[in-house]
């Protein structure tokens, strides 16, 4: 291919799409509104203190490894990872606390105390988790099914009769175990999905394989590794990276696509757009070349935003851990507070994250970086008054709970859905993309290619195959085979 393309947005989507078109012999330019790439995954420092600014659970090891390996390279080699065991201790708002280790052996004869015949259970779900992941990712998402009759052929509908795609995940969980506690331990990781229990489909129950069998690493350096890693190659490869380059308009035109960025003009043949379609159609658009009016976007299912906390915290932390889950014993009024009467939730279940107990770098001598993350609901107004409440709130519980901080911040920082809304034109201020709700999953996610914009592409969360770190690197590499499919 030796045709231009401009990638809109830095994020890992963007790096990701621009190392394989590169790879493939495009001349490839990536246009970063911010003064540095990788969007809402990266790591800032804050006073000596060191923060994840987004994304910190590094999972699917086997995503990124693929991915290196499609340049000759490895991960080995693009940086340092450390395997988490316990992966993460979960607190309970009764006193109860459980650690998961790294080994899912270990564990099964811990779930005993709160259900009998628990361990047999997790045993047997985790073993249909493995078997529905294996199927996903080699019948499903590796092969780049993006149209409703790519899912008909005969293989693909035998493997559908394994896959409880109909079933909400709660009900699927429900049928190995009913303690509410162990259907949390199920279930708490489709918030990195965008979605609820209740409104995602069974098919995600792989998460579980992801999170127990494969493991829960720290790249050393924080996310902010994998950012620099991904910049490496992408500059080895020949993409120009441009930053401070904030694009305000596209428009597709006999012989490419127009891109207006800082008042200046260019044409490239192709352009991908590693941000929101609706923020695209919306914002950069012209009303004939949008594929969806706003009432269809109005009407989407978006994840949830979030109330972000950095604290940098002088002494002990414990009995923290580098990953930490803080649970309500009933969460459903905090999903409520989500996704059917959105809301500021009044008992939040939310995660914590130290990664100065296994990097002592990130935080100066005794002390540590914590990082606080409560899911809410997109759209919500948050106002200096608001967030003054839930970091109150927040602090309080945390205290009355695990450990108390409030008197030992020496640093503190704050971002919410004003700042995913302005910063990242993410719709209603949301964080991670649409949910994965049956409407919004595989082939009913937005296409990589644009229909009323001959030449325009979009890579992301927001795109197939979905939500997270592993899934963008991923949609990068669709994006590009959609482009050098259209190009040929």
């Amino acid at each position: 291919m030796t045709e231009s393309v401009s990638i809109i947005g830095g994020g890992i989507g963007g790096l990701s799409a621009a190392c394989y078109l590169a790879d493939a012999g495009a001349d490839v330019t990536l246009l970063e509104q911010h003064d540095s790439v990788g969007g809402v995954a990266g790591t800032t420092e804050i006073d000596g203190f060191r923060f994840d600014t987004g994304p910190s659970w590094y999972l699917m090891p086997d995503v990124f490894e693929r991915f290196f390996a499609h340049f000759d390279r490895s991960v080995d080699a693009a940086y340092e990872l450390t395997r988490l065991d316990p992966s993460y201790r979960v607190f309970w708002k009764d006193g109860d606390r459980l650690d998961v280790p790294a080994d899912p052996d270990a564990l099964a004869p811990r779930l005993q105390r709160y259900e009998a015949g628990a361990a047999d259970a997790f045993r047997r779900y985790l073993k249909h988790a493995g078997e529905i992941y294996d199927l996903a990712m080699e019948r499903f998402i590796y092969p780049h099914r993006t149209r409703l009759r790519d899912w008909l052929d005969t293989d693909v509908l035998r493997s559908v009769r394994a896959l409880p795609l109909l079933r909400s995940m709660d009900d699927h969980v429900r049928r190995y175990v009913q303690h509410p506690k162990l259907r949390q331990l199920l279930e708490y990781k489709l918030v990195f999905l965008g979605g609820s229990p209740y409104n995602t489909p069974a098919l995600y129950t792989l998460m579980s394989h992801v999170d127990f069998r494969q493991g829960v690493y720290h790249p050393v350096g924080g996310m902010q590794a994998l950012v620099d890693a991904l910049v490496d190659l992408a500059e080895d490869l020949g993409v120009t990276l441009s930053t401070g380059a904030a694009v305000d308009g596209l428009e597709a035109m006999d012989g490419g696509v127009h891109v207006r960025a800082n008042g200046q003009a260019h044409t490239a043949d192709r352009v991908v757009a590693n941000a929101s379609p609706a923020h695209v159609e919306q914002h950069l658009l012209s009303a004939t070349q949008r594929d969806h009016d706003d009432a269809h976007w109005d009407q989407r299912v978006y994840g949830p935003s979030a109330y972000l906390l950095y604290l940098g915290v002088e002494g002990s932390v414990d009995p923290l851990l580098h990953h930490s889950l803080v649970l309500p014993t009933d969460w459903d009024p905090h999903f409520a507070s989500i996704f059917d009467d959105p809301s500021w939730p009044t008992d939040p279940a939310y995660y914590v994250h130290v990664p100065s107990m296994t990097e002592p770098s990130f935080a100066p001598d005794g002390h540590h970086s914590v990082f606080i993350l409560v899911p809410i609901a997109p759209g919500l107004l948050d106002g200096a008054a608001r967030r003054a409440w839930m970091r109150e709130r927040i602090l309080d519980d945390l205290a009355t709970h695990v450990v108390d901080l409030r008197d030992r911040i020496v640093v503190q920082r704050e971002a919410c859905v004003s700042e995913f809304a302005d910063r990242f034109g993410q719709p209603q201020g949301n964080a991670l993309g649409l949910a994965h709700t049956l409407r919004q999953t595989g082939p009913l996610r937005p296409s990589h290619r644009a229909s009323n914009a001959p030449g325009l592409y979009y890579v992301g969360a927001d795109t197939q195959p979905g939500v997270g770190l592993p899934m963008c690197i991923l949609s990068g590499e669709q994006a590009a085979q959609a482009v050098l499919a259209d190009a040929t």
